[in-house]
Parts: C-alpha cells; sequence; structure tokens
C-alpha cells in the first residue's frame, strides 16, 4: 500500500522574488535559505525548490519586514530536469 503523499505530482519549483530596497544584514536571517542579490534599487531573493507554503512565509515575512513586493516569479524548470506529471 502506498504511504500518504506517494504518487503526488512534485509542486514545488524554484522562484524570484524581487522588493524594492536594500535587504540589510539584521534583516537577511529573516530570508535564510534564500540567495540574495542586492542591486542599487531593489533587492532579488532567489529560492530553490520551494513549495505554496514555503513561498507564502516568505510573502509574509516580506509583508511584516515593511519590503515593497515588486515581482514574484516562477521560473522555469532547468533544462534536463524531468517534467511534472499532468
Amino acid at each position: 500500500m502506498p504511504e500518504p503523499g506517494e504518487g503526488l505530482p512534485r509542486e514545488s519549483r524554484d522562484y524570484e522574488i524581487r522588493v524594492k530596497g536594500r535587504v540589510g544584514g539584521s534583516h537577511r536571517l529573516a530570508f535564510e535559505g534564500l540567495s540574495i542579490t542586492v542591486k542599487p534599487v531593489e533587492t532579488v531573493l532567489h529560492g530553490e525548490d520551494l513549495d505554496q507554503a514555503a513561498l507564502y512565509g516568505i510573502l509574509e515575512r516580506i509583508q511584516a519586514l515593511g519590503f515593497e513586493l515588486v515581482e514574484v516569479r516562477r521560473l522555469p524548470p532547468a533544462p534536463g530536469t524531468p517534467p511534472e506529471p499532468a
């Protein structure tokens, strides 16, 4: 008998999240596990293999810290990644 959750489609994806302004050192701990790239007018957070619950948690932290959300993009699968079941 399959275990609960076995055979379900994989729902995790890579995301790029852009916020206005610079995420400084004191706020970086709030985004642990994400890569952070600071650009002149915005900060880009990149999360790999995030499910929807993790994505919503990150968005809640952005709001709680008072950052302005600019964009959330789901990135396409990397070349060679098997397609998700329909």
